[in-house]
C-alpha cells in the first residue's frame, strides 16, 4: 500500500515540474471565442483600393 502512495507522489511531482516547464499552460478549461493561439488572419484590402475603377 505504501508503494502505491510512494508511486502517486513521485508521478505527481514530475507531472507538476512538466507542466512547469511548458511555458503558457491554462488549465482554466474550455473558452470560447478564444482566440489566442490560432494565425492571425490575413490583412484585408483598403477599401479605397477596392473601389477603384
Amino acid at each position: 500500500m505504501w508503494k502505491i502512495a510512494v508511486g502517486f507522489a513521485i508521478f505527481a511531482g514530475l507531472a507538476l515540474f512538466i507542466l512547469s516547464k511548458g511555458g503558457d499552460i491554462d488549465m482554466s478549461g474550455e473558452k470560447h471565442g478564444d482566440t489566442t493561439h490560432t494565425e492571425a488572419a490575413a490583412p484585408a484590402a483598403p477599401a479605397s483600393a477596392a473601389s477603384a475603377p
